[in-house]
Formats: structure tokens, sequence, C-alpha cells
């Protein structure tokens, strides 16, 4: 454990940046976040607030060559790539694809259940000494299916949840539909996992861990970092429009923007923006205890403080192209097909976000071995919620010691390289 004082710059307030903050800082190190927008109102704040420990089968599963086509002709599919950004993402799908190996996703799958043991009880552990409890349902998930045919289509991932110890319980017919009400009769099988999480408001979660930041002396400060300060192979701070700010460390948690910052160090790091959306249902009439995701749609139906959210629609399209409102119609139009009762009026709070993807599902942590003084903690993809309080523990402990049981190896940016 060292004993100085260190001075660390987090750069970015999303909810993963601000959970290594709030480690680093209950740790003792002086912190101070940066980022040129309020804490957590990015990515972090328009998740569906899955805080799901047994999501450990990668995007990039076998077979998934086969969906491409559908990809590309569907403007409604639930994973969208405009033909005109396809081009551009040729270099990134390569690597996707060929992360699509068996044994790549086994190995996938191990670096992610490490990573995320505990997330549960670890995001607990940060709410309660925050005192904001309420924030965490503990509820779990339930995941709908047609059949058993279409179950079967997904039986890879089950399979890695239950290696993994997720326990799944299997609901059909009347016993699902008395289980969760109001639900469409098109689906016959559905797949509880009771020991999951999920947040009541992913916004106000991030920013009680700013708080928490704050309350234990470190810094939340708002402006824009426009490069990585390097000095005799070291990275000693950051530029700013307000000028230079010194630091023992750097930790890069920038979300999909982590790359650009890292290109002038000579990294090219394959991060793209997994566009989200969601819409939010003030008066559904629903009584949704807990997390539902339509499995033929890959749409999660969430109940949070300020009504329903349906987030869903994965869209690559890079981070300058302008949101596409009919993402927001498609959303409504599933939430009308898993509960067909369901009230869309006074739908609101359309929005779209950057979720920075990377081609393995795996994201960068740890120190960049090059340049001493810079460690990363981005690429969590839609994991972010449920990966924030892992990884701040683990890169805490990695900067300032105890050394983490966890090892860094399987998310170090060296592998890109």
């Amino acid at each position: 454990m060292e004993t100085e004082t260190s001075r660390i710059i987090v750069v970015g307030a999303g909810v993963v940046g601000l959970a290594v903050a709030w480690h680093l800082a209950r740790a003792g190190a002086a912190v101070t976040v940066l980022d040129p927008e309020e804490p957590g109102s990015g990515a972090s704040s328009g998740n569906a607030g899955a805080i799901s420990s047994s999501s450990v089968a990668p995007l990039a599963m076998p077979g998934v060559l086969k969906q491409v086509p559908g990809m590309l002709l569907r403007p409604d599919g639930a994973l969208r790539i405009p033909p005109s950004y396809f081009p551009r993402l040729i270099p990134w799908l390569s690597r996707f694809l060929a992360s699509a190996r068996p044994a790549r996703v086994a190995e996938i799958a191990d670096a992610l259940a490490l990573l995320q043991a505990g997330a549960v009880e670890q995001h607990r552990a940060m709410l309660a000494e925050e005192g904001a409890l309420d924030l965490l349902r503990e509820t779990g998930q339930l995941h709908l299916y047609f059949d058993d045919a279409h179950l079967a289509k997904d039986a890879g991932g089950w399979a890695l949840r239950q290696k993994h110890g997720q326990r799944l319980e299997y609901l059909r017919g009347a016993e699902l539909h008395a289980f969760q009400p109001g639900l469409s009769p098109r689906y016959q099988l559905g797949v509880l996992m009771r020991d999951l999480g999920a947040s009541t408001n992913p916004r106000r979660h991030a920013e009680v861990f700013a708080r928490g930041v704050e309350r234990m002396d470190g810094r939340i400060l708002k402006g824009a970092v426009r490069a990585l300060i390097t000095e005799n192979g070291h990275v000693t701070g950051v530029a700013t429009d307000a000028g230079p700010l010194p630091a023992d460390r750097v930790v890069l948690a920038a979300g999909a923007w982590s790359a650009q910052l890292l290109r002038p160090l000579g990294y090219r790091i394959p991060l793209e923006s997994q566009r989200g959306y969601h819409v939010v249902l003030p008066k559904s009439g629903l009584d949704l205890p807990r997390i539902v995701v339509a499995a033929d749609r890959k749409a999660f139906i969430s109940p949070m403080e300020m009504g329903v959210r349906v987030a869903g629609t994965v869209e690559f399209g890079g981070l300058d192209r302008a949101p596409d409102p009919r993402r927001a119609a498609y959303l409504l139009e599933d939430i009308r097909r898993v509960f067909p009762a369901a009230s869309t009026e006074g739908a609101e709070g359309f929005w779209m976000g950057h979720r920075p993807c990377l081609p393995d599902s795996l994201p960068v942590i740890g120190p960049v071995a090059r340049w001493p003084g810079l460690w990363c903690a981005f690429g969590h993809g839609h994991l972010g919620l449920t990966g924030s309080a892992p990884t701040g523990a683990l890169l805490a402990r990695a900067m300032l010691g105890p050394a983490p049981n966890t090892p860094l190896s399987a998310f170090a940016p060296e592998r890109f390289t």
C-alpha cells in the first residue's frame, strides 16, 4: 500500500470513471475528475439499468456472420449498421468476427466473469456508503422467448452464463403469464434470473458516485481534456482549455472518446460507438417489478423512478451521425409487441448515447505499458453500469495496493498491437 498521497486525474465522469474515482478517493488518493459535461450525463444516463454480473457472452458469438446481411437490410433491426457506414466499419468487423471463434469466446467469457463477479454486491456496498440504497432493485431479470426453438438460438449464451454460476429458472405457458401479467400470448417461455440487480435511475446512480468522490475530498471539474501531457516517456498530466493539469497518474475513462486521446501515443484502439436508444413511458400502466427482456428484439423493458424505460436497438454509426428518430418508433412498437395493453401516452425522453464498444467485448483496463503514469478504464460497451463498481475496485487496488487477485492481462490495451 502506498503511503504518500497520489495526485490522480480521471478523464471522464461517466459511471465507470466515477466508480474508479470513488475507490481511489476512498483509498486516500487526491482525485480530480474531468469531463466537458455533467457527471453521468452521457451514455451512463441512458442505459437499461441492468446490473448483470452473469452477462459474460460477448457480442461476437459463433454464427454471428449469418446475421450481418440482416443488419444491413433491415432498418428496424435490433442490431443496425447503416449501409453508408459499413465500409468504415470493415476493419472493426474483421476483428469482431475473429473474436467469434469458440476458443476465443470461452476466454472472453472467463475474463468477463472474473471482472463482473459480485457486481450487485459491490454496487450495494457503494450505494449503502452513500445512503442511496433506494437506487438498487434486486428482483432479477426475465428473458422472453416464443418457444424452445426460439430459445435454442441463444443456447450458447445461456450455456456460458450457467458455466459461470448463473442459476436459471424456466417458466412456461400459464406459469409464465401468471408470474408476469400482461404479456403477449406470443411468449410462452421465460428464463428467470432472480439474483441480478438493476438501478432505478442510472443517471442518479452515477451522480451518487460523484457526490461520494466530493465527500471524500475529490474534485469534479467541468472541462474538456484536449491531450495527454508526456515528459521523458511518462504521462505527467492533461492539457485542458484552461491550461495544463499535472498529475502523478492519469486514468483514461472517456468512454467512446478514449481512443482519440490514446492515438497520439501510438495506440490504435479499435473503439466504436455502440449507439444505444431509449424512450420512457411515464404512464405505462404496467405492473413491472423487474426488467423484462424480449429476446427476439433484444429490447430491455425496465421499471424506473421516471416510468418504464424501453432500451435497445444497437446501431453502429460513429460519433458524428445524428440520432435516428425512427429508432424511438421501433422501441414503442417493441413494447406493444411484448405488452399489448401498455400505454404509450406521453412517451418522452427519446435518447441516444455512445457506448464504447470493442470488437472482443472486453474493456481496456489497466496500465499502458509503453507510457508509465497512464492507466485505462474504458470500452465496457452495454455493460458499463454493471462493470463500473468492479472496475473501480480492481483499478484502485492495482494502482494503490494491495494487488488485486484478478489479472489485468486480458484487458490490456496491448492486445490490439
